[in-house]
């Protein structure tokens, strides 16, 4: 395992996570509602960021590797399904929207571990589609962990309807990956 900036983002990535949802565990005399909220989105966002920083990193100091290309996904599910779960739980988010996006999550990354493995990667490479249902998704998390209402902006109802948008590409991009698979699944079956 390479020890380098890149991968010591995503490692870092990953130890947020605790405390992302450690926050909404700690009791209101330590943090208010409104505080947990705040201090959780800031958290969320600041992994958002250090996801593209450690690829532009990684890229621009030439220090990719196997185990960060494997890692960094890896981290960003993580965080995601954490957020989904704790959103779920908080009643600001529908089970079945998590329960779709981490699916769909888990689904890919073994399809792509399988199609790497059988030397057809670029079939599932990531597409437009999938690059938008991640920025859908990335607005709408921190709208809804954040929550409370701004004058003249609801993040509530813009961040809901925003995971509903990326529940759909979800879909839709998995029956896209599993279209460009399908040659390679129906060969080696």
């Amino acid at each position: 395992m390479p020890l380098n900036i890149p991968n010591l983002l995503t490692w870092g990535r990953i130890l947020l996570i605790p405390l992302f949802v450690g926050v909404f565990y700690l009791h209101h005399d330590w943090l208010a509602p409104h505080q947990q909220n705040l201090t959780a989105t800031v958290i969320f966002v600041v992994a958002a960021l250090t996801d593209w920083l450690d690829g532009y990193l990684a890229r621009t100091m030439k220090q990719t590797s196997a185990f960060g290309a494997f890692l960094d996904p890896v981290a960003d599910k993580l965080m995601v399904a954490a957020a989904l779960i704790m959103l779920v739980q908080l009643d600001r988010a529908d089970t079945i929207v998590a329960f779709i996006i981490i699916g769909r999550e888990i689904a890919i990354s073994a399809l792509r571990e399988w199609m790497a493995k059988i030397g057809a990667a670029r079939s599932v490479a990531v597409s437009l589609l999938g690059k938008v249902k991640t920025v859908s998704q990335m607005i709408a998390i921190p709208m809804l962990l954040y929550h409370d209402p701004i004058p003249l902006f609801d993040p509530q109802t813009i961040g809901t309807w925003l995971i509903y948008l990326a529940a759909v590409l979800t879909l839709w991009s998995m029956a896209y990956y599993l279209r460009m698979a399908w040659p390679h699944l129906a060969e080696k079956s």
